[in-house]
């Protein structure tokens, strides 16, 4: 999918447009995409005997508080007040969740190896649990300054200002990447893996469209910020 998503700008939020069939509420749509992969997941981990080892259990909340977030408090967060989004994009967004959620769902209950409780001081272990917490704070917080320009706009857009905003376009995005890349590190198997990639593979792009957005639509656009990777892209 990547080379399709570099030249094709999903249709939803500030790209949204109207071509693309049936339109949904922002908010509704929101929560029923990514409803699957906080539901699955949680099921197949606490119903299987995943949960019964602790260093599982670590992981699992690590996923649950990240997902409770996205599909409980952001959803009534955002100010989309009238805004919709295609309806085909949400289904594309929920089947991937429903997969996502099963895949690393039936991992962690079902198939993983048991982790010694030594796993805690693995490197690999402290290091992405550090990325997982940073790329989580860095998400929230600048969230929460996207969310706070809408107060005072029309239409809900300005240039963003604060925090990584200095050097990037998205650095909530970037929060993203870190955080589904320390879990990948921190449990050390293939399907946390595919996650972190399909991240990269969304974000990335996602990322590039919102530069462009904002050199396109504020001539006074800082022109020394990048995308999503300081001084890099």
């Amino acid at each position: 999918m990547f080379p399709v998503i570099l030249k094709i700008s999903a249709p939803y939020g500030r790209h949204a447009r109207t071509t693309w069939g049936p339109m949904i509420n922002n908010r509704i749509g929101w929560f029923i995409m990514e409803a699957p992969a906080l539901v699955v997941f949680t099921y197949l981990v606490f119903t299987g005997a995943g949960f019964k080892q602790i260093v599982i259990l670590v992981f699992s909340m690590l996923w649950i508080i990240h997902y409770f977030n996205r599909v409980i408090i952001f959803p009534l967060r955002i100010r989309t007040a009238g805004k919709k989004m295609p309806v085909v994009i949400m289904v594309f967004a929920l089947f991937f969740n429903l997969i996502n959620g099963l895949i690393n769902g039936y991992w962690f209950g079902r198939l993983s190896p048991s982790y010694p409780d030594t796993w805690f001081i693995d490197p690999r272990f402290i290091f992405g649990g550090l990325l997982f917490s940073a790329g989580f704070v860095i998400n929230l917080y600048h969230d929460k300054i996207l969310i706070s320009l809408r107060k005072n706009s029309k239409n809900g857009y300005q240039i963003p200002n604060g925090g990584l905003f200095k050097y990037i376009s998205c650095p909530n995005f970037l929060g993203e990447i870190l955080e589904w890349g320390g879990f990948a590190l921190m449990t050390w198997c293939l399907p946390a893996l595919s996650f972190f990639i399909w991240t990269f593979v969304n974000l990335i792009p996602r990322s590039l469209d919102h530069h462009r957005w904002y050199l396109k639509t504020f001539p006074d656009y800082p022109k020394n910020r990048t995308a999503i990777f300081p001084f890099v892209l």
